[in-house]
C-alpha cells in the first residue's frame, strides 16, 4: 500500500488527517506582517477613490469607505460580497480575458467597463474598474486589487437670463470696469451687498472670479453684447 507522497512525506491519508483548505490571502498582500498592516489599512482608509481587495474569484476581502459608499454600506459590511453583484461589465468579453489571463497566471492591469446603481432611486453609474492581480508570485490564484474610478456627468448647463435684476444692473457695472465700492454707491449697496449678490452668481454659474462672471453674462445674454457702456440685454 502506497502511505505516501512520491518525496517520501506521509500523505494525508496516512495520518487520517484530512488536508486544510488553503487560508485567504491577506489584504494587505506584502504589508501583512508587522506594523506594516496597520499602516497599510490606514492608507486604504484615506484614499478617496473607491477600491477593494478580493480573491481570485471576487470575493471582497476588505473595500475602503469610498468602495463601501458605491454600494451604500459601511466598510465592514462588504466583507464575502462579490463584485459582480454590485458592477455589471459592458462588455463580457473583458471578463473573460481577466478570468483567462489568471487561470494562465499572467500578472497584468485589466480595465473592465462597469455599471451600477446607487441610492434608493436606483440612479445609475458609469465607470471603469481597474483590477490588478497581486501579493505573492510564488501564490496562484493572486488576490485582486479593483480600483474604481467613476465616470461623472457633466452638470447641466446654467439657464439663459437666470440673473434678477439688481444682479444684472451689477454685471453691467461690473463689465464697465466699477469697483465694488462705486457698484454699491451707483446702486444703493453696501461693499458686502455686491459682494453678496457677485458670490450667488458665482455659484450659480459655476464660475470663478469677476472676469468669469462678466464672461458668463455676456454668453447667457444676460448683458447687451452691442451696449457701451455695458447695459442689460
Amino acid at each position: 500500500m502506497h502511505n505516501g507522497t512520491a518525496d517520501g512525506t506521509p500523505d494525508a491519508g496516512s495520518t487520517g488527517t484530512p488536508p486544510c483548505a488553503p487560508s485567504p490571502p491577506d489584504p494587505a498582500g506584502p504589508y501583512a506582517a508587522g506594523p506594516w498592516r496597520n499602516y497599510f489599512l490606514i492608507l486604504l482608509d484615506r484614499i478617496p477613490t473607491p477600491i477593494a481587495v478580493c480573491t481570485a474569484h471576487g470575493e471582497v476581502l476588505i473595500a475602503n469607505p469610498a468602495m463601501a459608499t458605491e454600494w451604500g454600506a459601511a466598510p465592514g459590511q462588504l466583507r464575502g460580497r462579490n463584485l459582480l453583484d454590485l458592477f455589471e461589465p459592458r462588455a463580457k468579453a473583458q471578463l473573460d480575458r481577466l478570468t483567462e489571463a489568471l487561470r494562465l497566471g499572467r500578472r497584468s492591469r485589466y480595465p473592465i467597463e462597469v455599471r451600477w446603481s446607487v441610492g434608493p432611486d436606483g440612479t445609475e453609474r458609469e465607470g471603469e474598474l481597474t483590477v490588478d492581480p497581486v501579493g505573492d508570485p510564488s501564490v496562484n490564484p493572486p488576490a485582486l486589487l479593483a480600483l474604481l474610478r467613476v465616470r461623472e456627468t457633466a452638470p447641466p448647463p446654467a439657464p439663459r437670463g437666470s440673473a434678477s435684476p439688481m444682479e444684472t444692473q451689477i454685471l453691467a457695472l461690473a463689465a464697465g470696469g466699477a469697483t465694488t465700492a462705486s457698484i454699491g454707491t451707483a446702486l444703493g449697496l453696501t461693499v458686502d451687498g455686491v459682494n453678496y449678490h457677485l458670490t450667488r452668481l458665482a455659484r450659480r454659474w459655476r464660475v470663478q472670479g469677476r472676469t468669469a462672471l462678466v464672461a458668463r453674462a455676456y454668453v447667457l445674454g444676460v448683458l447687451s453684447p452691442d451696449s457701451w457702456p455695458p447695459a442689460p440685454a
